[in-house]
């Protein structure tokens, strides 16, 4: 059974159509991926595709670049946090304390 994705997941947007919502170069994007801090998926002609959330990574990438952060330190804080959210443990956690914060500010509204 396969897993169903957010529309957010998916990786159907060009690697032009980013440069443009962004406002990075397609020179940009690349070093970025090479850099691993995305990972687009490749078509079958090999065309790269980019999800929102790759988007959403990259605005927070230039952002982090624009005040000093190396790549090196924004790959270092990806990975981390990919790391939590992988362990399922900390995923409960970190459910339990949303409800709890929306329980709690709907209450209290």
């Amino acid at each position: 059974m396969q897993e169903e994705r957010s529309y957010k997941d998916k990786k159907v947007i060009s690697i032009g159509t980013v440069s443009e919502l962004t406002g990075l170069s397609v020179r940009q994007i690349r070093y970025y991926e090479e850099r691993q801090l995305i990972s687009p998926e490749r078509s079958s002609k090999g065309t790269r595709k980019y999800s929102f959330m790759d988007i959403e990574r990259l605005m927070n990438i230039a952002d982090l670049r624009e005040e000093g952060v190396q790549t090196t330190e924004i790959l270092k804080d990806i990975r981390k946090r990919e790391e939590k959210l992988n362990n399922p443990a900390q995923l409960r956690k970190k459910m339990l304390q949303g409800q709890l914060n929306a329980h709690f500010q709907y209450k209290h509204n």
